[in-house]
């Protein structure tokens, strides 16, 4: 083996990077208010603050959509999805935050009191430069945050949402043009007019060159095609993708690709899949169940089928592990990450284990690959199902320190769904693991 030298999220330092240039924003509006008079003084300057804050945070919020590998690969797919999440879910805020109190002030200013709110608007918006757009694109923002709400989003089907989230895009492109024409601090500050073109600037440089650019580039030079459908068990079905040196896209054991197939019904969905096999040449594989429409059209594909891919990315990989001795933990389809790192991962005999759930014996797709795999390796491979009264398998602290003693030094890579894999995490904690070497990826579509 390697000397293993894990490799250091930039997460951190990121965090410490957003957090300055909260404070840039907020030095700016403090160099720019050398006093404030009165009551109304107080909820104009809020406004203000709330307004440039909710500026920042829309490029941040683009930024995360962005795909950039330093973020996807290093940080997390998933921990930059809840990144962007929490971020939209402030800047919404915010955005709502500078409508009430800027206006609530402009009306105050008219002699109009706080019920005069709304004719305020609607008199700012016809005469106002660029409040049009802006209002337009508030309103996109107000929608996206809606459906993304918890209980309705899981009432929405995911390509519907998807694409109504793409509309992000359009409500920053219309909301960034009042900041600059009607907002006080870029029009006597030209270096931090220079310096907002600058940061948006380079946000739609990323999006165009990792979401758009460099896709292309990707499908052009693999032009990959699907060879195959191959039924594991029932409700999952394995997709051979046939291309050209499809082992130089640069992906790794435990990552993924966004994938949208050109079949008919097909060609305007787009959804994350990992590979449940390491890349050949030729071949890639992905292991999917059927959840819902569009996995279970998969098994319907036609050989010849043109494949678009976007990645590859997350960060579950081996570039994580610090220590010789590996657990690995998949829960019902998460199996297709885990079955690359039992495949790839370096180790003598002994070193690495494989704990596989599923609810019963015939949902363990790709068994007879992990017992070839565990065989050769001299790895250990151990399966969790439900007994056939359904009472479901037993994993706690306890257990987990039982089949393995020393489990507190090893690292655990684990992938399933997000209730298995928050169950699973709180019994290695108990277990005595470190949450710094807990490392997983998990995914609610």
């Amino acid at each position: 083996m390697r000397r293993i030298r894990p490799r250091r999220s930039p997460a951190v330092p990121l965090l410490i990077a957003v957090w300055a240039g909260a404070a840039a924003v907020l030095w700016l509006w403090w160099n720019n208010t050398p006093s404030i008079a009165d009551n109304n003084g107080r909820i104009l300057n809020a406004g203000r603050i709330t307004g440039l804050l909710a500026g920042y945070l829309m490029a941040l919020v683009v930024l995360q959509m962005a795909r950039v590998p330093a973020l996807e690969r290093r940080v997390g797919s998933d921990r930059v999805a809840r990144w962007h999440a929490m971020t939209g879910r402030y800047t919404i805020c915010m955005v709502l935050a500078h409508l009430f109190l800027t206006m609530w002030g402009y009306a105050l200013q008219s002699g109009k009191g706080l019920g005069g709110i709304v004719q305020q608007t609607v008199d700012s918006v016809n005469q106002l430069p660029d409040m049009g757009k802006a209002a337009i694109g508030t309103g996109l923002l107000v929608l996206i945050g809606f459906i993304s709400v918890g209980w309705l989003r899981r009432l929405i089907p995911y390509d519907t949402w998807y694409h109504v989230h793409l509309l992000t895009y359009a409500a920053v492109f219309l909301t960034f043009w009042h900041q600059l024409s009607t907002g006080n601090d870029f029009a006597v500050e030209p270096v931090a007019k220079t310096v907002w073109y600058g940061l948006y600037g380079s946000v739609t440089a990323l999006v165009l060159w990792y979401r758009i650019l460099s896709p292309i580039r990707l499908n052009l030079k693999h032009r990959m095609r699907v060879q195959a459908v191959i039924e594991e068990t029932p409700g999952i079905v394995s997709v051979l993708i046939s291309g050209r040196k499809l082992h130089r896209m640069g992906a790794e054991a435990g990552q993924f690709f966004r994938w949208r197939f050109l079949a008919p019904g097909m060609r305007f969905s787009s959804h994350p899949y990992s590979l449940s096999a390491s890349p050949r040449p030729n071949m890639l594989r992905i292991t999917v169940k059927a959840i819902g429409d569009h996995s279970a059209a998969l098994r319907e594909l036609a050989p010849g089928t043109r494949v678009w891919a976007e990645g590859p990315y997350g960060a579950l990989t081996a570039d994580k592990r610090s220590r010789g001795k590996v657990l690995l933990v998949a829960g019902g389809v998460g199996i297709t990450p885990m079955r690359t790192l039992f495949e790839t991962l370096p180790g003598a005999s002994g070193d690495l284990t494989l704990l596989y759930r599923a609810n019963t014996t015939q949902d363990l797709a790709l068994w007879d690959e992990l017992a070839a795999i565990s065989k050769e390796r001299g790895a250990r491979l151990m399966y969790a199902v439900n007994s056939p009264e359904g009472e479901r398998p037993d994993i706690s602290a306890d257990s987990l320190r039982r089949k393995l003693p020393d489990i507190e030094d090893h690292d655990v890579f684990m992938c399933g769904p997000p209730g298995f894999a928050q169950e699973v995490y709180a019994a290695l904690r108990g277990a005595g693991v470190p949450a710094r070497r807990i490392h997983h990826e998990s995914f609610e579509m």
